[in-house]
């Protein structure tokens, strides 16, 4: 992992097409989907699931077309049944995966939180990836900045970092050197696709 929880170029990794746009992308840019024993479309976030995948890009737009235009179905090469909330259920599924990622990551001493701490790991250069609530007060976060060459992630609500914590509400959040860290800052990346439509959530402090 390059510096900031970046990622490495990772262009000869596995590739797949996307059902509904028909791009081929490497994977960890998708969501994998496969076919339930009753004919439902499951979500196979981490890619352990039984059967013939389907993958869909991880963005909103296009998963709501997979939910209207049939390519489930012709991805599956038979009938199946879309829950209509498909990309609801996806962004929860996702917030759960990183929400669990930032709690393994605490209990390895790569997570702190707190302004202070988290100050205090940016000055020091520990820190090597910043996140701040995306409904934290936009007075309190101008006063951190993403690590130099870092990332910065910002659509995590305060309820979800803090339930990362063991706390009520978490604001600001800062992740060290560490093999979680990468695992957080792709997982928050298929999410920010989900949920986030671009706009102050893209910025880059710093």
């Amino acid at each position: 992992m390059s510096r900031g929880g970046k990622n490495k170029d990772r262009s000869e990794g596995p590739e797949r097409k996307c059902v509904v746009t028909g791009e081929v992308q490497p994977k960890y840019g998708l969501i994998r989907f496969v076919v339930g024993p009753d004919g439902d479309i499951v979500p196979d976030l981490a890619e352990k699931l039984p059967g013939r995948g389907i993958w869909v890009s991880s963005d909103r737009a296009a998963l709501s077309q997979a939910t209207k235009k049939g390519v489930f179905a012709r991805g599956a090469k038979q009938q199946v049944k879309v829950p209509d909330t498909l990309p609801e259920l996806v962004e929860a599924g996702l917030v759960r995966r990183v929400i669990d990622l930032i709690s393994l990551a605490r209990k390895t001493g790569e997570a702190v939180t707190g302004f202070e701490k988290v100050k205090d790991w940016l000055v020091k250069d520990y820190a090597e990836v910043l996140i701040q609530a995306s409904d934290g007060s936009g007075r309190g976060k101008s006063k951190l900045r993403t690590p130099e060459g870092g990332s910065f992630i910002g659509w995590l609500t305060a309820d979800e970092l803090g339930q990362a914590f063991g706390r009520q509400t978490v604001i600001h959040v800062a992740l060290g050197a560490g093999g979680l860290t990468q695992r957080v800052v792709e997982e928050a990346a298929r999410l920010k696709g989900i949920r986030t439509q671009g706009g102050d959530d893209d910025r880059r402090k710093g």
